[in-house]
């Protein structure tokens, strides 16, 4: 019977280190970001014993990073019941308090916990800062805090450093950060994460040929870990944007690298997800479509496959499949919509007002098209950087009636890196819709918009001769011929002042904007009136209008 007993009691001892070293493996598995792998390991240790709580706080966070919260919550509610570390599983429920935004209820949760740790107990403290770190809310201070105080408890504990690092770089502290990562390698080199982390550090500096050195130091400790590919992608895509020079190239390694990445993680639905979104930022809209229908194919109901299906559908000319799917995407169920959402549904619609020949627009498609932009905006007014492109596209193939609403959306984002430009187009565009109609069916709302974004570009570069011909332009089609002619003698004045060759080049602008004036002073001023003809003649001597015209006053 004693044999008996010291059987059991070895069985259960080596069991028990069995199962700690399966955990550890699991964690190396989340570290590398194979969240399938891990979740296999972690349901085979419960499996074998239903009583480690910790398993199913590790299995429940991964849902988290998932987004899958209801399955979180189940395995956090299993753990509670768990006879071994049933308090990592509170841990787990107070995140998604944290995430509710029931704070209160978080922090009694995290209280709990820490009120039953034993003196030298810390890896509760770091799973809890985690909690604060890992939400849509994130609160990097009282993870600091949190961090600080396991900190004093175990001070050579490179996990603590590691989840430091984590804080301080959400705090934007990049100093700490560094500090802390280097330390959090230094005292245990099997952190290899740590060691990644100094390279995101430079990638966010803009210090990307650093960052790629920095990444190659870590592929050459270990070529297999994934997540430094994804690092390496994000790199080369913000370093394609930050450099126009350099997009193709880096744009090619970009997805090159993020395709080395799922290939040592994993090609579930959540990973095809995640490069479905970094397909949309490195515009591979052929590929993105290609991976929405595997996704599709994998889960036929997951409502953000409708994301992607309608970007890259939008993107590769289908607008009815575009609409369709977000649509769908947007009206039905609780799906968590974001911008993007709206302004490519948006441009769909308006892409779709457009008739096959490209002669007739369906005004109805346009307004709710507009409507659609604009829900975009008021979420994230970045956006507006988007729409240059695509209004020089329309007002480029004389739709101007769709040109236009795209540029006053765009001109509604001061600090939009084309703004000076959007408002050249938006009243270059008004103009052409309403130049030569009757004086009746202008639309002098829309001209007086116009009007505004001509002073908006002035006011931004008081020396773009363009502006006051355009404005200029666009109130003599308002009829209001005073600040027609200042306007148009301010053009003269800059272009003269440029000098000979100048002038030259814009002989026909010259001559409009004398015989403009001309015409006006004809009325009132007829002396005037034969100056400016005269200074067209002066440097167009055969102009029909100004010869005809003096022949007149004469």
């Amino acid at each position: 019977m004693n044999k008996f007993k010291i059987f059991s009691i070895t069985f259960l001892i080596a069991t028990t280190i069995v199962q700690a070293q399966d955990i550890e493996q699991a964690k190396k598995s989340l570290d590398a970001e194979q969240y399938e792998k891990a979740k296999i390991m972690l349901k085979n240790i419960i499996k074998t014993n239903p009583n480690n709580g910790k398993a199913e706080f590790l299995l429940g966070n991964i849902y988290l990073k998932q987004n899958i919260e209801d399955s979180a919550k189940i395995f956090f509610q299993n753990g509670l019941s768990a006879t071994d570390g049933a308090r990592f599983s509170t841990i787990g429920l107070g995140q998604i308090d944290l995430e509710a935004g029931n704070i209160t209820a978080a922090q009694a949760k995290f209280d709990q916990v820490i009120k039953a740790l034993k003196k030298k107990d810390t890896e509760e403290y770091v799973y809890i800062a985690q909690a604060y770190m890992n939400n849509s809310k994130p609160d990097y201070k009282t993870a600091i805090t949190i961090l600080n105080k396991a900190k004093l408890i175990s001070p050579n504990d490179a996990s603590i450093k590691l989840a430091l690092g984590d804080a301080f770089y959400g705090d934007k502290n990049q100093n700490d950060a560094y500090a802390s990562y280097r330390d959090a390698y230094s005292d245990d080199n099997t952190l290899i994460r740590a060691k990644m982390q100094l390279g995101v550090l430079l990638k966010g500096a803009k210090a990307y040929t650093e960052a790629i050195k920095a990444f190659d130091e870590v592929v050459a400790l270990n070529p297999n870990y994934g997540p430094v590919y994804r690092e390496f992608a994000e790199t080369y895509y913000y370093w394609a944007n930050n450099k126009p020079a350099t997009y193709t190239d880096n744009i090619a390694k970009a997805l090159s690298n993020y395709e080395k990445y799922m290939s040592l993680t994993d090609y579930s639905l959540t990973s095809r997800m995640r490069h479905a979104d970094f397909l949309i930022l490195a515009k591979d809209y052929k590929d993105l479509e290609i991976e929405a229908n595997k996704m599709k194919e994998l889960d036929k109901v997951n409502p953000r496959i409708l994301r992607y299906l309608g970007y890259s559908s939008y993107q590769n000319g289908n607008y009815d499949s575009a609409i369709s799917a977000l649509t769908d995407f947007t009206t039905k169920g609780t799906n968590k919509i974001i911008s993007g959402d709206y302004f490519y549904l948006g441009l769909s619609k308006i892409g779709k007002s457009v008739s096959a020949d490209g002669k007739t627009v369906d005004a109805t498609m346009l307004t709710n098209g507009t409507a659609d932009l604009k829900k975009s905006l008021d979420m994230d007014i970045v956006m507006a950087n988007g729409l240059n492109e695509i209004g020089k596209k329309y007002f480029t193939q004389k739709l101007y009636s769709l040109a236009s609403p795209i540029f006053e959306l765009a001109i509604s984002n001061p600090d939009s890196r084309n703004y000076l430009e959007d408002n050249v187009y938006y009243g270059l565009s008004v103009l052409a819709e309403n130049r030569g109609k009757d004086v009746k069916l202008i639309d002098k709302i829309a001209l007086a918009k116009a009007d505004k974004s001509m002073d908006n570009v002035i006011t931004g570069n008081a020396t773009y001769q363009e502006a006051y011909l355009y404005k200029a332009r666009i109130n003599n089609t308002l009829e209001k011929d005073d600040i027609m002619t200042a306007n148009y003698q301010k053009y003269v004045d800059l272009v003269i002042a440029k000098g000979t060759d100048e002038v030259t080049k814009n002989k026909a602008k010259i001559t409009e904007s004398y015989n403009t004036m001309a015409a006006y002073f004809a009325n009132t001023d007829k002396a005037k009136a034969k100056e400016y003809f005269g200074k067209t003649l002066a440097i167009d001597p055969t102009n029909a209008y100004a010869l005809e015209s003096l022949k007149i006053l004469k």
